[in-house]
C-alpha cells in the first residue's frame, strides 16, 4: 500500500480473520494489523505462512483474503477521514481561503500546461542560428571567416614563439658564460640567481602571451557571435534575399587562394587508410564501417594554414554536422591526471588553442570544470563508503589507496569528455584514462581500458555520435617492446571487444548504423599495416572491402 503523503493519521489496530479446511479440521487464523498497513502485503504473507505453518495448497486463497480484508479496510478509513475533514469544512474549524490556495499552488506546480516558458537562452538562440546559416550559401562565408581568425591566431602564435625562442636562445648564451666563470669569479650561489632569473623571466613572457591569446580569443568569439546574428537577421528582414545571398557566394575564398599559393610548400604526410562494410546482429542485422587508418591521432585535430581543398571540405562537413545527430568522436589516451600539462595532452591542448571556439569554452574551462565534478564524485563515494560495511574486495586495495591519496586524479578504464567546435574533423574528446599496464602484453578483455572503450561506446549510441575513432594498439606512440607478435595479439583483442561492443549497440540504440575508425601510429610499418588490414576482414567477416589508399 502507499504511504500516506499529507495529514500523520492514527493508527488502529484490525483483527484479521482467515478460515481454511486442513483435512478433517476448521481452522481459524486470527491475526491483529495495524492501520494504516505500512508494509508490503508479499512480505506480510510470507511471514504468515512460515510463522503458522499454513499449508501450500492454502498460500494462493490466504494472499488474496489478505490483499480483499486490507484493501477494504483502507478504503472505509479513508471514507472515514474524508467524512471528518468535511465537517471540519462545514463547521469552520479549517481556512477555506488556505485551503483552496493550497490546491491552487499543487495543481500549478505538478501540471505542464501551467508551467513558466523556459527562458531563452543565448547558447542555444546562437546555435539555432548557427546551424540554419551553415546550411545556407552563407556558409562559405562563415568558413572564410572563421579561416581569417585561425590566419590571426597563428600568427600571434609564431611571434610568441619566436620570442620565447630568442629569449631562451640569450638565456642560453649568458648561462654558457657565467658557467665558463665558474669557480673564478662566481659562484654556485651566482650560478643559482641567474637560473632563477632566468626561469623568472620565462614565466613572465609566458603569461604576457597567455593574457594576450586569451583576449584576442574572446574578442574574436564575441565579434563572430554578433556578426552571425546580425547576418541572420538581415536575411530575415530582407526582402530580396536571392541578392544578398548572391553577394555571399561571390566573396573570394581565401581558403582556396591560400591553399593554391602553398599546396607544394605544405603537403600532407602519406595515410595508409582502408574502409570494410560489415553486417552485426542475430536476426535484424544493421550495417557498420570500419576504417583501419594509419596516421597520427592529432591530425583529426589540426587546421591547415595553408589547406588543400579537401582540407577545406571536411572543415565544411565538421562545421555542417556540429548541430546534429551525427557527430564525431575520438578516443585520446591519457593519464590520471585532469590538466593539459604534459605529453600528448599538452600537444592537444596546442592545437586546440591554434583556433578560437566560437561555440564552447575553452579547453581550460572545460577541464576545470570537470576537475569540480571529479572532486565532488569522490567525496560523494568516499561518503557511501564509510556508511556501508567494509567489504573485502581483490586487487583494490591500490586504487582504493590512489584515490584517497590523490582525489583529483581519475582511475584508469575512466574518462571525460571535452566538446570543441574548433577541431578539423572532431566534434567530442573522450580523454580515456590509461595506465602503464597497457604497454605490457598481457592485459584481457577485461582490462579497464578495454572496459573504458566500451563505456565510450555506450556513450556514442546514446548522444548520437556516429563516428568514432579508437587507438587500435591503445597506445599512440610505438616503442621497442612493442614487436610485431604483440601488435597482433593487441590488435587481435581489440578487434574481438570492439565487434563484440558493436553488437551490443543494437540493444542500446535500436540499430543504428556507425563509422568506427581504427587508428595506428605513423611509425607502423607498411608490412604490418597489410597484416592488420587482413585480421579484421577475419575477425568481423566484412561484407564488402574498399580498395587500399594512399592519401597524400
Amino acid at each position: 500500500m502507499k504511504k500516506n503523503k499529507g495529514k500523520a493519521t492514527s493508527t488502529a489496530e484490525k483483527e484479521f480473520v482467515f478460515e481454511f479446511r486442513a483435512g478433517k479440521h476448521n481452522c481459524v487464523l486470527k491475526v491483529p494489523l495495524q492501520f494504516p498497513v505500512q508494509e508490503n502485503i508479499s512480505d506480510l504473507h510470507g511471514r504468515l505462512m512460515l510463522l503458522h505453518k499454513i499449508p501450500c495448497y492454502i498460500e494462493n486463497e490466504l494472499k488474496t483474503s489478505l490483499s480483499n480484508f486490507i484493501e477494504k479496510q483502507t478504503i472505509l478509513d479513508y471514507d472515514r477521514e474524508a467524512e471528518l475533514a468535511l465537517q471540519r469544512l462545514t463547521t469552520g474549524d479549517v481556512d477555506v481561503n488556505r485551503l483552496t490556495n493550497a490546491w491552487t499552488r499543487s495543481y500549478v506546480e505538478t501540471t505542464l500546461e501551467h508551467a513558466r516558458p523556459e527562458e531563452p537562452s543565448w547558447d542555444e538562440d546562437f546555435a539555432d542560428v548557427y546551424h540554419e546559416l551553415i546550411h545556407s550559401p552563407a556558409s562559405d562565408t562563415l568558413l572564410n571567416l572563421e579561416h581569417n581568425y585561425f590566419v590571426s591566431i597563428s600568427e600571434l602564435i609564431s611571434e610568441r614563439d619566436m620570442e620565447i625562442k630568442k629569449l631562451q636562445e640569450r638565456q642560453a648564451t649568458e648561462m654558457d658564460k657565467v658557467m665558463h666563470e665558474l669557480g673564478n669569479t662566481l659562484s654556485d650561489q651566482d650560478v643559482n640567481a641567474v637560473a632563477s632569473q632566468h626561469f623568472d623571466a620565462q614565466q613572465v613572457l609566458e603569461n604576457k602571451w597567455a593574457s594576450e591569446l586569451k583576449q584576442v580569443t574572446g574578442i574574436q568569439k564575441q565579434e563572430y557571435q554578433e556578426w552571425v546574428i546580425k547576418l541572420h537577421q538581415d536575411l530575415q528582414k530582407s526582402n530580396n534575399s536571392s541578392k544578398i545571398n548572391e553577394e555571399i557566394k561571390v566573396q573570394p575564398s581565401q581558403l582556396s587562394e591560400a591553399a593554391d599559393s602553398g599546396a607544394r610548400m605544405f603537403e600532407e604526410q602519406p595515410q595508409l587508410e582502408e574502409s570494410f562494410t560489415i553486417h552485426l546482429g542475430a536476426q535484424l542485422k544493421t550495417m557498420h564501417n570500419l576504417r583501419l587508418v594509419r596516421a597520427d591521432v592529432l591530425d583529426f585535430c589540426k587546421h591547415r594554414r595553408h589547406g588543400s581543398s579537401g582540407a577545406k571540405l571536411r572543415r565544411l562537413q565538421t562545421a555542417l554536422s556540429l548541430y546534429s545527430s551525427s557527430l564525431c568522436g575520438l578516443v585520446l589516451l591519457v593519464d590520471n591526471r585532469v590538466n593539459s600539462y604534459s605529453g600528448i595532452k599538452r600537444d592537444f591542448a596546442t592545437v586546440a588553442k591554434e583556433c578560437t571556439d566560437f561555440h564552447f569554452h575553452c579547453l581550460e574551462e572545460q577541464l576545470e570544470e570537470v576537475q569540480q565534478v571529479v572532486l565532488y564524485a569522490r567525496a560523494q563515494r568516499s561518503s557511501k563508503q564509510k556508511d556501508q560495511p567494509e567489504i573485502p574486495r581483490n586487487g583494490g586495495d591500490d586504487k582504493t589507496k590512489n584515490v584517497e591519496r590523490n582525489p583529483a586524479n581519475i582511475l584508469p578504464g575512466e574518462f571525460y569528455i571535452s566538446r570543441h567546435s574548433n577541431l578539423s574533423e572532431v566534434h567530442v574528446v573522450f580523454h580515456l584514462c590509461v595506465d602503464d599496464n597497457v604497454r605490457s602484453g598481457n592485459i584481457t578483455a577485461r582490462d579497464p581500458a578495454i572496459m573504458g572503450l566500451r563505456n565510450i561506446l555506450k556513450v556514442c549510441c546514446t548522444h548520437d555520435i556516429t563516428t568514432v575513432t579508437v587507438p587500435l594498439l591503445l597506445v599512440h606512440d610505438m616503442s621497442e617492446e612493442m614487436t610485431i607478435p604483440w601488435c597482433l595479439k593487441r590488435a587481435e583483442l581489440v578487434f574481438k571487444c570492439v565487434k563484440g561492443f558493436m553488437m551490443e549497440m543494437a540493444s542500446w540504440d535500436g540499430g543504428i548504423s556507425r563509422t568506427v575508425q581504427f587508428l595506428v601510429p605513423k611509425t607502423i610499418s607498411e608490412e604490418m599495416f597489410y597484416q592488420l588490414s587482413n585480421m579484421l576482414p577475419q575477425i568481423f567477416r566484412v561484407s564488402s572491402t574498399l580498395t587500399l589508399t594512399s592519401k597524400h
